[in-house]
């Protein structure tokens, strides 16, 4: 009797997880789109992703390296329309564009940043990998705020890395929560891995997103640093007073950068900018979209057992 309810329980189990999926794939499977783009190269080539339909009058969200240097972009929509569209802005240091279409009758998606992912979380990417259109992965959240080496040659931060499995074309289209939140837009997988994949957080996108439709570009505060966030050491927690549990750490200093400037160094532990406590990486980047480039800000960095103190002035890339 006993194994019989355990395999009911399973049953209910899979069943609930199945509809978990399906719902997402309901709601936000007809704003994903096919993106077919021809560059601008001596010998032209024809490139694949996907993107995201996020307002009603046509603008799509999609990766940087997706679209950057386009010649043509061509947009197939889940209704099999074809239409061309325009790149509105491209933004390679977060590995985010937007590119428009002019169509009636677009389903769309709006961008809500909510709670931040956890581990563990169910994770549901939908795209187009190798020209197969509307194909559907699932896995769960692995890690937040991972760093890895991004199309402009700098590292992105506060990655969202997960397990749905993507492939060539899946670049651009959305991670999604089970709730139908969008969670980030997919960037990267690891080659040769077992579903080793990572987002840019749907807040990055957002903010990229309000940027390109209120200046035509993305201005930004850049100090010319690469970020990890790690855990934050027992010695310096007591040291600065401090309660967070991890800390943001310099992983690359860009030589003459406003931080290179300004005397930060690789190995560092940036802990307050501004007036603000840096628990993470996606704090200092919140932080960063609130300063004016050319206004100098106070730094609090931890150099081994040294606290120093740094003005430092953020300037646009």
């Amino acid at each position: 009797m006993a194994l019989g309810h355990e395999a009911d329980s399973e049953l209910e189990l899979h069943d609930a997880y199945s509809r978990a999926v399906m719902g997402v794939v309901d709601r936000i499977g007809p704003s994903v789109v096919s993106l077919r783009v021809k560059s601008g190269a001596r010998r032209s080539a024809m490139g694949q992703g996907s993107g995201l339909i996020v307002t009603p009058d046509g603008y799509i969200l999609t990766n940087s390296h997706v679209v950057h240097r386009a010649q043509t972009v061509t947009v197939e929509l889940i209704d099999a329309r074809s239409v061309q569209a325009r790149v509105v802005g491209d933004d390679p240091l977060t590995d985010i564009a937007v590119v428009r279409v002019h169509a009636e009758e677009l389903a769309h998606v709006p961008l809500d940043p909510g709670p931040a992912p956890r581990p563990g979380q169910l994770a549901v990417a939908i795209g187009n990998p190798l020209g197969f259109d509307a194909t559907v992965s699932a896995g769960v959240i692995s890690a937040v705020d991972r760093a890895l080496p991004g199309p402009s040659g700098r590292l992105l931060d506060g990655m969202i890395q997960h397990t749905a499995p993507l492939n060539p074309g899946n670049s651009g289209g959305p991670l999604v929560a089970s709730s139908g939140r969008i969670l980030g837009i997919n960037s990267a997988m690891i080659g040769h891995s077992q579903a080793i994949g990572f987002a840019i957080p749907v807040e990055t996108a957002a903010w990229v997103v309000s940027q390109v439709l209120s200046h035509g570009r993305v201005r930004r505060a850049y100090l010319g640093v690469s970020i990890q966030t790690r855990p934050m050491p027992a010695r310096l927690a007591a040291q600065v007073g401090s309660v967070d549990k991890t800390c943001v750490e310099l992983l690359q200093v860009t030589p003459s950068s406003p931080a290179a400037e300004a005397g930060f160094r690789e190995g560092d532990i940036l802990l307050k900018l501004d007036g603000r406590a840096l628990p993470n990486a996606m704090t200092l980047q919140r932080t960063l979209r609130g300063m004016n480039p050319g206004v100098p800000a106070e730094a609090q960095i931890a150099r081994g057992s040294e606290l120093l103190s740094f003005s430092v002035k953020p300037r646009e890339p």
